[in-house]
């Protein structure tokens, strides 16, 4: 898909990899929504970018919040083409501890925003891409998922997280599928451990030690290199019902 002119909405767009996806989209030619629950970081974000593009507070657990978005992207920019879905939350703990079971509202908590969340978003970003004609690029729209390293590699303390995650993984070929008689496409990243403002707050040993678990290139990765392959994704019309690790070659130990 010609990135140029269309619309994008990208959910956890306010920071880190969802930030650096909004702004090489933008700068693509892209009217960007940035969808997230940070007003003052996605207001700033806009403001930062300009007219073509606009912050929406968005829950993604919320149907309201969801269509509130997607119809302002609509009315907005005249349609929507591309979702990057990124929102997400990160939780660890054992499945019994000291005291007992680990509290399964948690568990409930996770699996509501990152995967529930997840197809909430797009299935309704869905139905509107739905709408656009195919026009040269023979397609409607561009869904793309954002799981985690974590879907295969879960470490001690990651069951919701990795559960969560490797449900958005799983559910990409059956949507793909289902989704490929209306022209819309849809692929999954699985970004491993990334340099983002979360790990920033990590003392520099910690970074550190982080860093050299990577084989190659032995670095965090850097967000622009998601965004990067975000464009990547949306430009080449015959990439369809895959998962692209985005990992350097990691595979994460147990703990």
């Amino acid at each position: 898909m010609r990135i140029s002119g269309k619309t994008a909405i990208v959910t956890g767009g306010a920071s880190g990899l969802g930030e650096a996806a909004v702004e090489r989209l933008h700068a693509a030619g892209a009217n960007v929504v940035i969808a997230d629950l940070n007003e003052e970081k996605g207001n700033a974000l806009a403001a930062k970018l300009g007219d073509k593009a606009i912050f929406v507070k968005c829950n993604v657990t919320s149907t309201d919040d969801v269509k509130a978005t997607i119809n302002t992207a609509v009315e907005k920019f005249g349609g929507l083409h591309i979702l990057v879905n990124n929102a997400g939350m990160g939780s660890a703990g054992r499945t019994i501890g000291k005291d007992g079971p680990w509290n399964i509202e948690w568990f409930k908590m996770v699996m509501d925003v990152n995967l529930i969340g997840a197809f909430n978003m797009l299935s309704n970003a869905a139905y509107a891409m739905d709408k656009n004609d195919p026009g040269e690029d023979e397609e409607k729209g561009v869904i793309i998922n954002v799981a985690s390293v974590a879907a295969f590699d879960g470490q001690i303390g990651q069951a919701a997280y990795s559960a969560s995650k490797g449900g958005v993984h799983a559910m990409t070929l059956p949507i793909a599928r289902d989704l490929s008689r209306h022209l819309i496409r849809v692929n999954t990243i699985a970004p491993g451990t990334f340099d983002t403002p979360m790990l920033a707050q990590l003392p520099q040993a910690a970074r550190d030690s982080l860093a050299a678990s990577i084989p190659m290139p032995q670095r965090l990765g850097r967000p622009a290199e998601f965004a990067h392959l975000v464009q990547a994704i949306v430009e080449n019309n015959f990439l369809n019902a895959e998962t692209i690790r985005l990992d350097g070659a990691i595979r994460m130990a147990p703990k």
